[in-house]
């Protein structure tokens, strides 16, 4: 295959980043703008030894799956979000479950995994909106296309402040006056600080010269309680006339249906940070955290606390979790690992029946919620401790730190390990440490098939072998899935 042919070719697949993908003559093919069931006339632009890339040349025959519904105007300026958005619902579940058991089965090596059926939305969930206004967390990255310095050192704006998400592979930001997964709240905050901008000529980060002000806006919306908290991260020590902008964002919020609670400053001023936040935040409206819910309990969210983002799927995400801990097998309540807790939400939901949970988060903020959230909700068999599980679990295990005789105990008796590790999945030195310990059952929730695929095959060499695992769809119209993963110890 060269540079320049062009072939009819049947899409079977969609990568994560929404490129449709089909097979010529035994070579994976790369075509844009194209979902599963598509028949499509491609041009190859790049031949590379096991793939190839090429341009959509035409669609000779529509999938079943294909839809235009989903008129996003930011979609189609190039918004990399929304990738699935022309592959109607029913497609993308079919689609998701498929790359779930296909990443376990090759990168897991299991052979014919057993893949529970997907858990998706309801046309009802949400208020009625079913797969859309979805999202209770949002993260703008704001632009005003550059800056310039004038003579006497005044900085001005480019352009018009864009208040959106990036494009494809890129950080040009396109501006997003309405999206159709983020709460009404979110883009009401979006709408106000765009305005705020343009008002009081506020600078947006410029990565090419490292000045200007605003980097990211990002807001928390509880969907039980209505509560809302916006967060400005800022290259700088505060934000000019910032009254004004909260009283900007109080009204746009109140508009939406919602309640402004909390307005945070986080302060970044590293140049080339991969880090969206920094270490510094300040309060300077409201409270210090918002209240949303989880079936019957009730979470603290703090500006740096990880939340799930979808307060639909996240209670059927823990239900899985749930029964996946099956406490009626053990003879007494075990004690559970909750790993990378976070602000505790899967560990205190699983509590009703463990002799205790203990949590390991990395996050200072995150362990005050976890354990302020387990006074909130009357539960007192769970501690949530702060540090890399990495790094903590397996000094217990070992037992070289004995400074805590009842978690030193507590950690080597746990029967069940409940782990939700970032992208990037766990260290070896955590799933090492687990082994050595008491557990008997690992219950892992993953976010990206393809380390969870890469850690199955590790756990597999160290005494625990893949039971089944659910997929659950907490992220509509992207390529992202959640998976809840169950493994049992060999020998048990």
């Amino acid at each position: 295959m060269n540079k320049g042919d062009r072939i009819e070719i049947l899409i079977e697949d969609m990568s994560f980043e929404g490129q449709g993908i089909g097979r010529w003559e035994g070579i994976v093919v790369f075509v844009p703008h194209t979902v599963p069931g598509d028949k499509a006339l491609a041009e190859i632009t790049k031949v590379k030894k096991n793939y190839c890339f090429s341009r959509l040349v035409e669609i000779i025959e529509e999938s079943p799956d294909r839809i235009d519904e989903f008129d996003c105007e930011s979609c189609d300026k190039g918004c990399g979000g929304c990738v699935y958005s022309k592959l109607s619902y029913e497609g993308q579940l079919k689609l998701k479950e498929h790359q779930v058991r296909e990443k376990i089965a090759r990168l897991g090596g299991i052979e014919d995994p057993l893949i529970r059926p997907i858990i998706g939305m309801n046309e009802d969930d949400n208020e009625g909106m079913g797969p859309y206004r979805y999202r209770n967390k949002a993260q703008f990255p704001v632009s005003t296309g550059g800056i310039i310095t004038r003579k006497g050192g005044i900085v001005e704006n480019l352009g018009e402040p864009a208040v959106g998400f990036y494009k494809n592979k890129s950080h040009q930001v396109v501006d997003c006056p309405d999206c159709y997964i983020q709460s009404m709240a979110a883009m009401a905050a979006a709408d106000a600080l765009r305005t705020f901008m343009e008002e009081d000529n506020i600078t947006a980060w410029d990565p090419k010269w490292e000045k200007g002000l605003i980097r990211h806006l990002i807001v928390k919306t509880g969907f039980m309680t209505k509560a809302v908290m916006v967060i400005l991260v800022i290259n700088g020590k505060g934000i000019p006339n910032a009254q004004k902008l909260v009283e900007m964002l109080d009204d746009a919020v109140y508009e939406a249906g919602y309640n402004l609670e909390s307005v945070a400053i986080n302060i970044n001023k590293e140049a080339n940070s991969k880090e969206i936040m920094g270490d510094d935040t300040q309060i300077i409206a409201g409270s210090n955290v918002i209240s949303d819910m989880i079936g019957d309990l009730t979470f603290e969210i703090s500006p740096t606390s990880f939340y799930q983002v979808n307060p639909v799927q996240v209670t059927r995400l823990y239900d899985t979790v749930h029964r996946y801990c099956e406490f009626d097998s053990y003879a007494e309540p075990p004690v559970i690992m909750d790993l990378y807790c976070g602000v505790g939400t899967i560990g205190l939901y699983c509590a009703d029946k463990a002799e205790a949970v203990v949590g390991i988060e990395v996050v200072k903020d995150a362990v005050v919620n976890a354990n302020r959230n387990a006074v909130v909700n009357s539960i007192v068999n769970a501690r949530f401790i702060q540090g890399k599980a990495e790094e903590i679990l397996p000094e217990y295990i070992s037992g070289n730190n004995s400074s805590d005789e009842q978690l030193t105990d507590q950690l080597r008796r746990s029967r069940i390990a409940i782990m939700d590790p970032p992208r990037a999945g766990s260290k070896p030195e955590l799933l090492d440490a687990i082994a050595e310990s008491n557990v008997d059952r690992i219950i892992y929730v993953s976010c990206d098939p393809a380390t969870l695929g890469r850690d199955i095959k590790y756990l597999e060499s160290i005494r625990f072998e893949f039971c089944e695992a659910t997929p659950v769809d907490m992220f509509p119209w992207t390529g992202h899935v959640e998976t809840v993963c169950l493994l049992s110890r060999k020998d048990k």
